[in-house]
Order: structure tokens, then sequence, then C-alpha cells
């Protein structure tokens, strides 16, 4: 894993149910660091869409996953949890993450029930919604 991953987010990262091959959607990805952990993780044939409503969020992790986004197993997208949607042709994800998101934390309960209703529309059926404030991680029913 990465080097300069905390041993927070490293731990939320290892907690994740992942395997390689697996598509996964980060939410709030910051300055990419969990997304390039979890890209290590799930292989050349998985895939990490990264998420930032921040536009410099956005750039700064477009410099440090450039490797990972040349090597075609990353993505960044600027777009805000609640108006989230799938590109056409885009295949849905198998889970979701979200780490020190106020949509998804309760801060914001009206765009958090925008933000996860989208989410469920862009995972797979049976995907799940992780977030942190469990232990390191708890699971969001999406039904």
């Amino acid at each position: 894993m990465a080097d300069r991953v905390s041993p927070r987010l490293a731990a939320i990262v290892e907690a994740l149910p992942l395997r390689p091959g697996l598509r996964v959607l980060e939410i709030g990805c910051g300055p990419g660091t969990a997304a390039r952990a979890i890209a290590e993780r799930i292989g050349p044939n998985g895939h990490v869409l990264a998420t930032d409503r921040s536009a410099k969020a956005i750039a700064q992790a477009r410099e440090a996953c450039r490797t990972e986004i040349d090597a075609g197993v990353l993505g960044l997208r600027q777009v805000a949890a609640e108006t989230f949607v799938l590109e056409p042709g885009e295949e849905p994800f198998d889970i979701a993450l979200a780490v020190r998101v106020g949509a998804l934390d309760g801060r914001y309960p009206e765009a958090g029930r925008d933000a996860r209703r989208r989410i469920a529309a862009a995972l797979k059926p049976g995907g799940v919604l992780y977030i942190d404030g469990g232990n390191p991680l708890r699971k969001i029913d999406l039904d």
C-alpha cells in the first residue's frame, strides 16, 4: 500500500472486501490516497472511479494518481455525491466508499437522501456502500 496512507485510512482500505477485478466507486476522494491504495488491491483488471465535488481535490488526485490513471485502473470525476450518475455505457460498481463525506455522515440529511439514491443506482445488484464511522467502516443500507 502507498506509504503516504495514514494508519486510519489504511485500516479503512484493509477493511473493504476488495479482490482483483472489482469496480469501486469512491465518493469524496480528496487527493486520491485511498483510491491509489484500492487500485493496488484490485489489480489491473479492476477499476476505481474516484469522485469529489472539489476541483482542487480532483487536480491533486490527478497529479498523485498519474500512474494508475495511465494504466487505466483509476479514473477521476468532479461531481457531488448527490448529483452523481453513471455516464452512458458506464458499467455499475461492485462497492462504493465514502470517508468524511457530509452528505453521507448525517451532516446534510437532504443531500444524503439524494446521494444514497444516486449511489444505489450506480451499484450492481447486491452492491454495498461503506462509510467511515464504524470499526473502521459501516455498511449503509441503500434499500
